[in-house]
């Protein structure tokens, strides 16, 4: 913090002289918030002097920092609306779901009565712990009689017809959704989509007249630092207001492949979800989803869907009711600076094609495996959520051209985009592979990889086809650092395709001598293939 000195001062480092001395204490006072600052303060000299310069950054920061929020709330609260989806639940299902209660016959009234009573102690903070949450902790949900189980979370309306956005998984399931408006009028809603994918839906609502609305900002413009206010209804208590700051852009929570979501220090909690984010023009800049807390409540750290992506999933379901993508036909890996250094990139950037589908636009345009997208349709790939979602914006039947590393050298490479169907699922996660040693062990291991043929034993005690061709990871010492296991096939070093222990000593050695600090492995794991970057020197 910076002290000034008092305006009567007249020490001689202190002291403001003349009318460029006013000019710089008006400044200050400015900086600092002053309450007193008049029109004659800037006079002759220093008026001409605050005309031809431009407004100093700081004090532009101060007058845009609102010194409310009230106007803001007025203004688009009326558009945020709350969200109850009743989801029916089977008799097996309501049996299970908690432990029984002591002294009550199971499957009875009584049974529903206390465990109600007790579901209502938790939300309250009872001993058993804070609030029930949804799939992104924060959502709250309701047991209710007969088997039905509700939902509370927010949303808004795009559309004066009646056009309300919110979270896919607040009414995932659902057999009954009401809207609730400000004013406390309650509507049946109907189901226009939803895309899990992105975890958004549509829903829509009749009105006699028009319903009061919202517009989306362009969310690409935002940046970190600008002022926020979210609206939604948290614990089920109705139109909540909070405010602050967008933390981070391009958070990935590992909560599907689109993953490009701000971060927010407003104060967001269940029942929040599908509500919107405001900037200070009063525009949708995200969705409120999820939020990070380890006790249930909020901690400053909350995420949002961009708008920018928001809108046109939301377009799509209007026009449609779904969500069409485009699709590429590879499976892709994170560029690591070990691969970085394999393939003789400066940097850790790019998206590198592990597999090439069949009979897809990415083997049809002559993509290889081992190549590195670098850009896509002129935009850098700089990871692997740029390459996704780039694919998914673009329509099928658009040709996009794509830079790609391939030996060293850049090159283009034109690529038609097919339409991703509902059958073309991503890869399955990875699992443990088969244990064992394997016959005719090579004794020397290299670079602390223990290798062996793959043959019919191997094959047969690890579960791999005749397809399949390499050399097979029995083991590894304890100083390798490498993302290979046990039974893992290495089917390429470098360019070579590789068949015996041997093969890989030899493309090891010839990598060291040509100065490279990383070689580039193809390794095949229970079908599922991947590149791996084995270092040769520190």
């Amino acid at each position: 913090m910076t002290t000034l000195p008092p305006a009567n001062s007249q020490s001689k480092p202190q002291r403001e002289i003349g009318r460029a001395g006013r000019l710089r204490r008006t400044v200050a006072a400015l900086l600092l918030g002053s309450t007193v600052l008049t029109a004659p303060a800037l006079t002759g000299w220093a008026v001409s002097q605050a005309q031809q310069n431009a407004t100093p950054p700081a004090v532009a920061m101060v007058q845009d920092t609102p010194a409310s929020f009230a106007d803001l709330a007025a203004k688009v609260s009326p558009a945020v609306v709350n969200i109850a989806a009743t989801q029916e639940t089977k008799a097996e299902a309501r049996t299970q779901r908690g432990p029984t209660i002591p002294g009550v016959p199971p499957g009875t009234p009584f049974e529903e009565f206390f465990r109600q009573f007790q579901d209502q102690m938790n939300r309250n903070g009872g001993p058993n712990g804070g609030p029930n949450g949804g799939p992104d902790g924060d959502q709250d949900q309701d047991q209710g009689p007969r088997g039905k189980t509700g939902a509370l979370g927010s949303g808004f309306i795009i559309d004066p017809a009646g056009y309300v956005v919110t979270n896919n998984h607040v009414i995932d399931g659902a057999s009954e959704i009401t809207v609730t408006l400000q004013d406390g009028t309650a509507m049946p809603a109907k189901l226009i989509g939803r895309d899990a994918k992105t975890d958004l839906a549509l829903l829509k609502v009749k009105s006699d007249k028009p319903l009061p609305s919202v517009d989306w900002a362009d969310s690409d413009k935002t940046r970190v630092g600008d002022w926020v206010m979210a609206v939604g209804n948290p614990f089920g208590l109705g139109g909540t207001v909070t405010k602050g700051i967008v933390s981070a852009r391009g958070r990935d929570i590992h909560s599907g492949p689109y993953d490009d979501y701000f971060q927010l220090d407003a104060a967001i909690n269940r029942g929040n979800s599908g509500g919107p984010t405001f900037d200070l023009s009063g525009r949708v800049i995200g969705i409120n989803t999820a939020i990070y807390s380890p006790n249930g409540g909020s901690v400053g750290i909350g995420f949002a869907i961009p708008a920018n992506l928001a809108k046109e999933v939301v377009a799509q379901l209007k026009d449609s009711g779904k969500v069409e993508r485009g699709w590429l036909g590879v499976k892709i890996q994170e560029v690591t600076p070990d691969i970085a250094d394999s393939v003789g990139l400066p940097s850790a950037k790019g998206a590198l094609v592990a597999e090439v589908t069949a009979d897809s636009p990415a083997q049809r345009a002559g993509l290889h495996q081992g190549d590195v997208v670098l850009s896509y349709a002129g935009k850098p790939v700089n990871n692997l959520r740029d390459l996704t979602r780039h694919v998914a914006d673009t329509k099928a039947g658009d040709t996009v051209d794509l830079k790609i590393l391939r030996e060293g050298r850049e090159k283009t490479v034109p690529v038609r985009i097919d339409r991703l169907s509902e059958q073309q699922q991503m890869a399955a996660a990875e699992t443990d592979p088969g244990k064992g040693t394997a016959e005719h062990e090579e004794v020397a291991p290299v670079k602390g990889l223990k290798l062996a043929p793959l043959d019919r034993a191997a094959r047969k005690r690890l579960g791999i086809g005749e397809d399949v061709q390499g050399v097979v990871v029995t083991g590894l010492s304890s100083s390798v650092d490498v993302p290979v296991r046990p039974g893992d096939v290495i089917e390429r070093v470098g360019d070579t395709e590789v068949k015996s222990p041997a093969d890989v000593r030899r493309q090891v050695t010839e990598a060291e001598k040509a100065g490279q600090k990383a070689l580039l492995m193809l390794i095949n794991r229970q079908g599922n293939e991947s590149f791996v970057a084995l270092k040769l020197k520190a």
